[in-house]
């Protein structure tokens, strides 16, 4: 998956050793650093040849309206997009006034590397010069977790072997509203660019001018820029710093206009002689503070730095970085590679959500503009699990977002003809922002993963105060909407609750009835709802009374609740022992996957959405998510049954499929698929499997990693709020160890092929801790910081041999009588009618 010759082994580090054009939107991203409000693509700061010159801040964003060929009534009205801020990574170097471009350069020597332990960007370069002088160039680059605000770059020069007139031009430039400027996107990419002329994938552009400057001044070593957005009406500072070291001579040089400042640094370097720039910037945002007052912020976060001092900001970093890797490493024994490229998923979390401090969490974090800089039910469903076990106060910010949101839901359910509220389908500012409702929408189940979400943060957490102050609000609200949005049925005297018309995560399969995802998840969310609000009217009196008073509760709501959740309709074929997806399903066609060229993957670019609709094709894990997430509510034998029948009709053409596919095929006993479908989703971006990693990392994949070795090999559940374990170790794992916060205490498990080992970190500062119960395969046990547990393993669960395929389902037959019979729709050419006769009174008479 990786050219391991170039991207060397390193536990610890990503290392290139090469230096290559072909892939530059791929090596951006992956050596993109950043704190979760901060993001700085991995560019090479010369500032040249770029697939994007990018420079992220969450949250900060563009909104235009969106223009339907056919409009109609409660269609997303506003789009909104993620935009470029304004990038000072940008330090171009000149030997002898020869720039130096890594396209064309002569490197004697090249390593980059993304030190994980240290949380910095590393480049060391040896260059040949045009006149034959060696130029060693060393930088390095962090945004800091510790200062929010704030970006790090230091690049030395030192030209080895003779003196060399040497300039640096420190920048900082408008790329949003000149994407050219001083280097574009590389010929070779351009042409590739060109062949594409769709993918929903990619982020929207915006042709107008988005960044109107606003004040703008230089003053010593310091430059500042700012601007307020066109139509969204955000604003932005960005201030930068500067200081030379140096036993050289020199002197500088500077310019400040609206869209670049300018610090150029023009050295007489004697040989052997280094000169250091050391440059310090920082980003202020804001919907709506105006520009100056910015501009003031970072002009104190540049004095804050400037007292401490670049060495204590490494240092801070260092030890943000050892603190974060104590509560959240995952170890794999002997296994290198696997190990490299975990750390790299973790490390990206990181980057996503440490400082999103109340944003939202990002389809590509602020690593890239894919997706938009959008947050969805990725946020909810495969990264907080890992924020609440391992981080929870993060969990906690990124639940803000959603009941920070919750006004706009409300309104949005009105506009939908729904009691409570409904939460975007994809959004930045709160509004929903999905043109296609199909596919948008109609996920009505955002609701239900929200709600699911606050519930595991709060049990992890043992949290109820956020419950008490906000989360609650969410639960009723949606629950709310389940009970409008559905419907009662009666047959034979049983009555039962329905829910059409929406679409489950699967997005090949839209606008359907009793989606099972759905189904199932709204009936844990009528259940939460309810319990929450009675176990808050008897563990406090008071803050129910306020939460009645701010969402007019009425006492009867509750039981409404929970009777809409007990009848619930779960689809069920008795013909084919499984749970059909949704009401229709088994009645449409099946998509041989199987023989379906590799060119025409990923379905959604080769297919108009109409063919995908009419079969039984899954672009990502639906029923498969339910088994895991609601697994409580399955038997053993439903979950094999239910997965022998969606796997081989999932095309993984979604990065969020891979994951969920693993944690199941470990849990039913398919071992080395599931180590196969884990491998997919670890190295989805370092080996660019989908093909689009230069638009960002792909964050709820790296969620999902952390979740498939947790509980899919780790095997552990909390349905309930109760700790549970069953064990899937791979045969070549020696070792797999992690770390959980369980209610406000820290486990560190361990797990080998025959035992587990389950101890209770002491407390800070001495504080007591109280002991954890948990269950290994139905067998209850307390850890206590003096008592740890080992508990012996005789297996590490079912073994299955191979893959499901369909074969076994090829005899039965659906309600009508009729046989599977998968098939590729028609791809071939056919002829097209280029004229059409034109019929007369006479016609009739002619041949």
């Amino acid at each position: 998956m990786i050219d391991r010759e170039r991207f060397p082994v390193d536990p610890w580090r990503f290392i290139e050793t090469r230096y290559s054009g072909e892939d530059a939107g791929v090596t951006e991203t992956i050596f993109s650093v950043g704190n979760g409000y901060l993001g700085l693509r991995g560019n090479h700061p010369e500032g040249r040849h770029a697939h994007e010159h990018g420079t992220f801040i969450n949250g900060f964003h563009e909104t235009w309206p969106i223009r339907h060929a056919e409009q109609a009534y409660g269609f997303a009205e506003v789009g909104q997009t993620i935009i470029n801020a304004p990038d000072a990574k940008v330090m171009r170097i000149y030997v002898d006034d020869e720039p130096l471009s890594l396209d064309i350069a002569e490197m004697r020597e090249y390593e980059r590397v993304l030190d994980m332990r240290d949380g910095v960007y590393r480049r060391r370069l040896l260059w040949r010069t045009p006149a034959g002088k060696d130029v060693l160039i060393e930088d390095d680059r962090l945004v800091s977790f510790d200062e929010r605000h704030l970006a790090v770059m230091r690049m030395t020069v030192t030209v080895l072997d003779t003196d060399a007139p040497v300039t640096i031009s420190s920048q900082m430039v408008n790329r949003q509203d000149g994407e050219n400027v001083y280097g574009g996107t590389p010929a070779m990419l351009r042409g590739a660019a060109q062949k594409v002329t769709f993918d929903p994938r990619k982020t929207d552009r915006i042709s107008e001018r988005v960044l109107h400057p606003q004040e703008f001044w230089q003053d010593g070593m310091r430059s500042a820029l700012s601007y307020k957005v066109n139509e969204s009406g955000m604003t932005i500072a960005v201030a930068s710093d500067h200081m030379i070291q140096t036993d050289n001579e020199y002197d500088i040089r500077q310019l400040v206009d609206p869209d670049i400042a300018k610090h150029v640094f023009r050295v007489q370097a004697k040989a052997g002689v280094p000169v250091t720039i050391t440059k310090t910037v920082s980003y202020h945002t804001s919907r709506g503070v105006p520009p100056r007052e910015l501009v003031d912020r970072c002009r104190r976060t540049l004095d804050r730095v400037a007292s401490l001092g670049v060495e204590e900001i490494h240092r801070r970093q260092r030890a943000w970085m050892d603190d974060f890797w104590s509560r959240s490493d995952v170890r794999i024994a002997g296994q290198d590679g696997l190990q490299q490229a975990t750390r790299w998923c973790l490390f990206q979390l990181a980057q996503a959500a440490a400082r999103a401090d109340g944003f939202g969490v990002s389809a590509k974090g602020v690593t890239g503009s894919g997706y938009s800089g959008h947050y969805f039910w990725d946020t909810e469903i495969y990264v907080l699990p890992f924020l609440a076990y391992t981080t929870p106060r993060w969990a906690r910010n990124a639940m803000r977002m959603r009941t920070m949101m919750l006004p706009a839901a409300r309104r949005r359910a009105g506009q939908l003809n729904e009691a409570g509220a409904l939460f975007p389908w994809r959004t930045i500012n709160g509004e929903e922002a999905s043109a296609y409702y199909a596919a948008g929408t109609a996920q009505y189940h955002i609701n239900a993963d929200i709600s699911y979400a606050i519930v595991k943060y709060v049990r992890a957490a043992d949290d109820y105060d956020f419950l008490e102050r906000e989360g609650a609000d969410v639960l009723v609200e949606t629950a709310r909407l389940w009970a409008t949005l559905g419907f009662w049925r009666s047959y034979q005297g049983i009555e039962s609750f329905h829910i059409h018309g929406v679409t489950g995560p699967d997005e090949y399969t839209t606008v359907v009835n009793d989606n099972l995802f759905t189904n199932v998840m709204a009936r844990f969310n009528l259940r939460a709802a309810a319990r929450a609000v009675r176990e808050m009217a008897e563990r406090s009196p008071g803050a129910f009374r306020r939460l009645s008073d701010r969402v007019s509760l009425d006492s009867s709501e509750p039981e409404a609740w929970e009777r809409a959740a007990d009848a619930m309709h779960i689809p069920y074929s008795e013909n084919f022992g499984i749970h059909p997806q949704d009401s229709l399903f088994l009645e449409r066609e099946v998509w041989d996957l199987e023989h379906t060229p590799k060119d025409q993957r990923p379905l959604l670019l080769h297919f108009h959405p109409l063919v995908i609709y009419r079969f039984q094709v899954l672009k990502q894990a639906d029923v498969v998510l339910a088994l895991f997430l609601q697994g409580n509510h399955f038997t053993p034998e439903e979950k094999r049954a239910d997965f022998d029948y969606y796997d081989p009709l999932t095309t993984g053409d979604s990065t969020l499929s891979a994951v969920v596919q693993a944690i199941l095929a470990a849990e039913v006993g398919y071992q080395e698929l599931a180590h196969r479908y884990f491998e997919e989703a670890l190295f989805v971006d370092l080996g660019d499997l989908h093909h689009n990693a230069a638009d960002g990392v792909h964050v709820a994949s790296a969620g999902g990693v952390w979740t498939a070795l947790v509980s899919g090999f780790g095997g552990m559940r909390d349905h309930l709020g109760e700790l549970r374990f069953d064990p899937r170790l791979p045969e070549d794992w020696p070792e797999l160890a992690y770390t959980l916060q369980w209610k406000g205490r820290a486990l560190d498990i361990v797990l080998r092929r025959n035992e587990m080992r389950v101890s209770v970190r002491p407390g800070e500062s001495g504080e007591p801790v109280e002991p954890v119960p948990f269950e290994v395969r139905d067998r209850a046990y307390i850890a206590t910081v003096d008592e740890p547990v080992v508990v012996p393993l005789h297996d590490q669960g079912p073994v299955l041999p191979g893959r499901p395929t369909l074969k076994p389902f090829s005899e039965m037959r659906r309600d009508d009588g009729t046989a599977l019979e998968p098939t590729v729709p028609v791809t071939a050419s056919i002829p097209v009618t280029t004229s059409i006769p034109i019929i007369t009174d006479n016609s009739a008479t002619h041949e």
